[in-house]
């Protein structure tokens, strides 16, 4: 199976740096599958899921809160504000978070504030729904 280079890259790491044979990322105008000797593309991501298919492992699926892809001369490189792999979620944390962003919501007295903590609501179910996948 043909493969790519794959960099995954946060503010506090990287999360990966080698081979993968499939990627599949949240951009904001939808899900982009990446293969072997996919054409040029720049895009920004956004809250998601994302899954890494390896030549000879299991996916790997993780839960990212966007950034940017950047696709050419078969080398992928995602930006990412923050990205946690399935088994580094701690789902309780991400269920307290959920509830804490559903009462920030309720609460809130600006459309800022409502904004804000529709955007910890999302981050916080994207995490639980990668946690259980």
């Amino acid at each position: 199976m043909n493969t790519f280079k794959l960099q995954i890259v946060a503010p506090d790491r990287i999360i990966y740096d080698g081979e993968a044979t499939f990627l599949l990322v949240r951009a904001l105008s939808g899900d982009i599958g990446i293969q072997a000797n996919h054409q040029k593309l720049v895009t920004p991501l956004t809250i998601g899921k994302m899954k890494v298919e390896f030549a000879n492992a299991q996916p790997r699926f993780a839960a990212i809160t966007g950034g940017f892809m950047k696709v050419g001369n078969n080398t992928v490189t995602v930006l990412t504000t923050a990205c946690e792999w399935q088994d580094e979620i701690d789902l309780e944390r991400a269920q307290k978070a959920a509830e804490r962003a559903r009462k920030d919501r309720e609460a809130a007295k600006s459309q800022q504030e409502m904004d804000q903590a529709e955007i910890r609501l999302k981050r916080a179910l994207n995490r639980i729904s990668v946690a259980k996948k």
